[in-house]
């Protein structure tokens, strides 16, 4: 009686011998290669703890280096502080852009700078009304006591004139001053017939939310009007205020208007 099944040839065991060779063969071969890889990244990762170990030396020498200037720095800054604070008391007119960024730290009797444009048109400071022993910066600019009060404050900087005055409608009376001596006027206007600037209390409104952070409209009208009060006052007479009839989206209305005539006697001005 035959046996049915099938009996396993011996080419095909063979055959899967072979192949199984191949494959481990191929698994040896890839973990080599990984393992070759890994150890070129590893070899790459040390190159490059090197390096950032080589930077952070770097950086903590540069970083000391730079700390040691500002130390530096800092000690320059309160020498020269210093000396133009002495430099000062003894008369001296300095250059106003170099002394500008330690103001601050001047230690002078008064506690207060005087801004002012020399012969030369350069900006200097002083102390108020002191005499420049040398007369580097001309012979034209007229001591303290020769100048208004307005004129007066408006020579000072922001920081001095924070600390000289706390009145708001002062501060911006002094600064609205200044800008009038500058050659764009704003919010100044060039009069005519007898009038050299003129200044209308809606233009002062406007310049007044330019300058001052934080002012509402509704606040805008009544600071203006005080300034307009304080420049009257500081300017001891040499300005008025008018009323002027003004249209505007087809209404008629009247402002506030600031004049500074031409015959008013404004010390180192000229009649114009």
């Amino acid at each position: 009686m035959a046996v049915r099944g099938s009996i396993p040839r011996a080419g095909s065991q063979m055959a899967a011998a072979d192949q199984q060779t191949t494959t481990v063969a191929q698994l040896a071969e890839r973990v080599d290669r990984l393992e070759s890889e890994l150890e070129s990244k590893d070899e790459r990762i040390d190159d490059l703890e090197n390096q950032v170990d080589e930077l952070s030396t770097q950086n903590q020498i540069l970083q000391a280096r730079v700390d040691a200037m500002d130390r530096a720095t800092d000690d320059h800054d309160d020498a020269l502080a210093e000396i133009q604070s002495r430099e000062l008391e003894k008369g001296a007119h300095l250059k106003y852009d170099n002394v500008e960024r330690r103001a601050a730290d001047l230690d002078v009797e008064g506690d207060r700078l005087e801004k002012f444009a020399g012969d030369d048109d350069v900006q200097y400071c002083r102390l108020p009304g002191e005499c420049d022993p040398l007369e580097r910066s001309g012979s034209s600019s007229l001591a303290q006591g020769d100048l208004l009060p307005i004129q007066q404050l408006a020579r000072l900087d922001d920081d001095m004139l924070r600390s000289t005055t706390d009145s708001t409608p002062s501060r911006l009376a002094a600064k609205l001053w200044s800008e009038r001596e500058q050659d764009d006027l704003d919010p100044w206007s060039k009069g005519s017939s007898g009038v050299r600037h003129y200044l209308d209390s809606s233009d002062l409104r406007h310049w007044i939310r330019r300058v001052e952070d934080g002012v509402s409209e509704t606040y805008a009208k009544k600071l203006a009007q005080r300034t307009l009060d304080a420049v009257e006052n500081l300017a001891k007479g040499r300005v008025y205020s008018q009323r002027k009839s003004r249209r505007k989206d087809g209404l008629r209305y009247k402002e506030r208007r600031l004049i500074l005539p031409s015959d008013s006697d404004i010390p180192g001005e000229q009649e114009g």
